[in-house]
């Protein structure tokens, strides 16, 4: 029998398949038994997409990483609270979900007492920094 000859896009296909992939939402990690054209991993993130108050938000935790040492850390809560005023709290989901996004993109780390954790798991306090 010969050998099937793969085209270069079923070979990104494939690539796809087997990458790790998340939710442009929420930013969680998406199990590997999903179609690798799905880009949200419930009806509510494919629902909610990405709004205005989302990308402020990770231009806000850029710019707070930015202002400060390499090695520190920033909380989801600072973001929140350089955005939301006195209705900050409403925004600390929203943080949390636009720093899972930028790790995803590889921009930040999450951590929990120094150590970097999976944010698709994350549960509790967490902090926000420069990968190292």
């Amino acid at each position: 029998m010969g050998r099937a000859i793969r085209t270069e896009d079923d070979a990104r296909r494939l690539d796809a398949a087997h990458a790790e992939r998340t939710c442009a939402s929420c930013g969680r990690r998406m199990p590997g038994s999903a179609d690798p054209d799905t880009k949200w991993c419930s009806d509510a993130c494919r629902r909610h997409k990405l709004d205005d108050t989302d990308r402020t938000l990770e231009r806000t935790i850029d710019g707070l990483l930015d202002a400060r040492a390499a090695t520190s850390s920033i909380c989801p809560s600072d973001a929140a609270r350089a955005i939301g005023g006195e209705d900050w709290r409403d925004l600390m989901e929203p943080a949390r979900r636009a720093a899972r996004r930028m790790v995803a993109r590889g921009e930040v780390e999450i951590t929990q007492g120094g150590n970097v954790i999976d944010p698709s798991t994350a549960k509790g306090p967490i902090r926000i920094r420069r990968p190292r």
